[in-house]
């Protein structure tokens, strides 16, 4: 690990001032000279294999008492984003009215990591392409923009079929983030300006012309909590992956499912480990909705998911294995007594 300067901001303008400083500081390998510090689980783990390289890491844990909130209020459910994980997996309202938040939460990581790690940290995860993480490999436009995608004709078995480019075709890797797009979340950004929110679904960017460009934050600007509308008791989060623990999904499902006798009046369908992106299957839910649900429509709702995928060499595979996910994390769903 290279040498780095250690701050501990004291609060939120604090934090705020010492990101903004590096406003101008941003370089394409070290993909910024500054990077916050909650959790960790991410940052230190790039920085030892060099893939980031910042000169100042700033400890936000301070900020924990202020942004730290697990709430039901008015019929919305408010998260703050230095809650950790495990935490809010075992909250008995969440498990009871958002089933599939906690789902993602448990089926993600270790419980040591999930112990440590923050809500915010976690949505911005980096993805686990072998070519971004590797950096004796020097085509990669994440790290090395404009240097090529060596996943293209590389070995590429655990990358995107859904959200690609001809940039990148890395997969985003976290599981929490479909629950949240699937769920209409929005993300509060506290910055130099003040605080602004968004909906979550504009939090990431696509690949595009600029892989090396993730999301929507600016300098200096740190997600400070998340808020999802409404109750979804019906929800399931279903993971396929390599291992029963401890990996990364090849394929996974985030289902919502508002039924009234049968009938579909509502449905929300978001797809992890087969995109660049956290992925919302809004083909899917437009042939679940006014439909009386039974396996064929669960079936044709997965064939809609994937109707947009493009496979390389290695991930094909994943285009049959992710219907599937799709129409049994939708019988789950159905099936469950709420």
């Amino acid at each position: 690990m290279r040498p780095f300067m250690y701050q501990r901001a004291a609060d939120v303008p604090s934090a705020v001032q010492a990101l903004a400083a590096a406003a101008s500081g941003n370089d394409p390998l070290t993909q910024a000279a500054i990077q916050p510090l909650a959790g960790g689980t991410t940052l230190i783990d790039l920085m030892k294999l060099d893939v980031m390289r910042p000169n100042t890491v700033v400890d936000i844990n301070p900020l924990a008492s202020a942004w730290s909130k697990i709430e039901l209020q008015d019929g919305k459910l408010l998260l703050g984003s230095m809650a950790r994980m495990s935490d809010v997996a075992d909250n008995p309202d969440i498990r009871r009215n958002y089933p599939v938040i906690a789902e993602t939460l448990n089926l993600a990581a270790s419980p040591q990591l999930r112990n440590m790690a923050a809500l915010g940290g976690n949505v911005l995860q980096r993805t686990r392409c072998t070519y971004f993480r590797d950096v004796s490999y020097g085509n990669c436009n994440k790290r090395n923009p404009g240097s090529g995608c060596a996943a293209l004709d590389g070995f590429n078995r655990t990358h995107a079929v859904l959200g690609t480019s001809p940039h990148c075709i890395a997969t985003y890797p976290g599981d929490f983030a479909q629950a949240l797009i699937a769920l209409d979340a929005t993300v509060e950004i506290t910055g130099r300006s003040g605080v602004r929110t968004i909906p979550f679904a504009q939090l990431h960017k696509a690949p595009g012309d600029s892989p090396q460009i993730e999301t929507s934050l600016s300098s200096g600007e740190l997600i400070s909590g998340f808020t999802i509308p409404g109750r979804w008791p019906r929800s399931v989060y279903l993971k396929t992956r390599d291992r029963q623990s401890y990996e990364f999904a090849l394929a996974s499902a985030a289902i919502a499912l508002d039924l009234d006798n049968g009938t579909v009046r509502d449905a929300r369908v978001a797809l992890g480990g087969v995109a660049t992106t956290p992925w919302r299957a809004r083909e899917a839910e437009a042939v679940l909705k006014g439909q009386r649900f039974d396996d064929a429509l669960a079936q044709r709702a997965g064939e809609a998911a994937f109707g947009a995928a493009e496979s390389r060499q290695h991930n094909a595979f994943k285009i049959a294995l992710g219907k599937r996910v799709v129409a049994h994390a939708l019988n789950r769903a159905a099936a469950m007594e709420v």
